[in-house]
C-alpha cells in the first residue's frame, strides 16, 4: 500500500483528485495520509517522512513542485507523479526523460496507470534509482533550458540597483546584493543590509524585495566576473559565497553571507567548483 500525499494549491483540485483515488484506497493498493496547499507546506510534511507516493502540482506558490523536489535529498524523496495544467515545454521534458505526469483535468483511467507506474517503482530499488536518476537527469534539463547566454565580459554593467517601495525608491549598490531569485512568477533581490541598519550583537541577515525585472533581464545586467546563474531560477554573488555543502546528484547547497541558502544545479556546481578552484 502506497502512502500517498496530494499536493495542489487549489483547494477544487485536491479534492477532485482525492475523490479519483478513492477506488485505488478502497482496493487497498493506496492511503492518502494528507494534502498540502502549497509548496513549502509539501516540503514540510515530506521531510517528516511516511510518503511513499507524492502527487505533486507544478505550479504553486512560494515553491514550485521543481523546487520541493530540489530541496529533498534522495532518501528523503518518495516516487513522484507531477500534475500540471498546460505546461506543456515541461511535459516534453517530463516526456524524455520517463517521469510519469498526470495533465489536468485529471482522468481515471490516467491515473490508474500512474499508480501502477508507481507501485512497480516502489516495489524495485533498481527501478526507484532509475527513476531518481532519470529526475536528477529531468531537472537537470530544465536547468540547462532556463535564462538566455550569460552577458560577455566588458559589458556596461549595473553598479547600483533602485528598489522601489511604498513612496521611494532604495538605492542600494550591487555589493550588497547576495542573490536575485524568482518564486512563483516574481523576481525577489536578497540584499544585505548596511551595518548601520542592523541592532548590535545580532547577525547580519539580508532583506528581501520584489522587482519588475526578469531574471534573465538582470543577468545580462550584472557583472559575469562577480554574478553566476547557480539554477534556472537564481543568481546569486560568488563573494558572498561563505559555504558550498554537498546535496545529491553533483549539486551544492550555497550558503550566503547571513545564511540564506540557495541550491544550484548539478552543472552550474561544477561550474562553480571550476571557478572557486575546488
Amino acid at each position: 500500500m502506497l502512502r500517498t500525499l496530494v499536493v495542489d494549491d487549489e483547494a477544487p483540485a485536491r479534492s477532485r483528485l482525492t475523490r479519483l483515488l478513492e477506488p485505488f484506497a478502497e482496493g487497498g493498493r493506496i492511503e492518502v495520509v494528507g494534502e498540502a496547499v502549497d509548496g513549502v507546506e509539501a516540503l514540510e510534511r515530506l521531510e517528516a517522512g511516511g510518503v511513499d507516493l507524492v502527487l505533486l502540482d507544478i505550479q504553486m506558490p512560494g515553491l514550485d513542485g521543481f523546487d520541493v523536489l530540489d530541496r529533498l535529498p534522495p532518501e528523503g524523496r518518495p516516487v513522484v507523479v507531477f500534475t500540471t495544467a498546460h505546461d506543456e515545454y515541461a511535459l516534453r521534458a517530463f516526456e524524455a526523460s520517463a517521469v510519469d505526469y498526470l495533465l489536468k483535468p485529471i482522468q481515471q483511467d490516467r491515473l490508474a496507470l500512474a499508480i501502477e507506474r508507481a507501485e512497480k517503482m516502489a516495489d524495485g530499488d533498481g527501478a526507484k534509482r532509475d527513476g531518481e536518476d532519470r529526475l536528477a537527469d529531468l531537472l537537470e534539463y530544465l536547468d540547462r533550458q532556463a535564462g538566455s547566454p550569460p552577458a560577455e565580459k566588458g559589458g556596461d554593467y549595473l553598479k547600483q540597483l533602485s528598489i522601489p517601495g511604498s513612496d521611494r525608491l532604495m538605492i542600494v549598490s550591487t555589493e550588497q546584493l547576495l542573490s536575485a531569485e524568482v518564486e512563483d512568477g516574481i523576481t525577489r533581490l536578497y540584499v544585505l543590509q548596511n551595518d548601520e541598519a542592523r541592532p548590535p550583537g545580532r547577525p547580519t541577515q539580508p532583506s528581501r524585495h520584489i522587482v519588475s525585472h526578469t531574471l534573465d533581464a538582470l543577468e545580462q545586467r550584472l557583472d559575469p566576473e562577480h554574478f553566476i546563474r547557480v539554477h534556472r531560477s537564481a543568481i546569486v554573488q560568488l563573494g558572498h559565497i561563505r559555504e558550498m555543502i554537498q546535496w545529491f546528484s553533483g549539486r551544492y547547497k550555497l550558503v550566503l553571507t547571513g545564511g540564506h541558502e540557495v541550491i544550484a544545479s548539478r552543472s552550474r556546481s561544477r561550474e562553480l567548483r571550476d571557478r572557486l578552484s575546488l
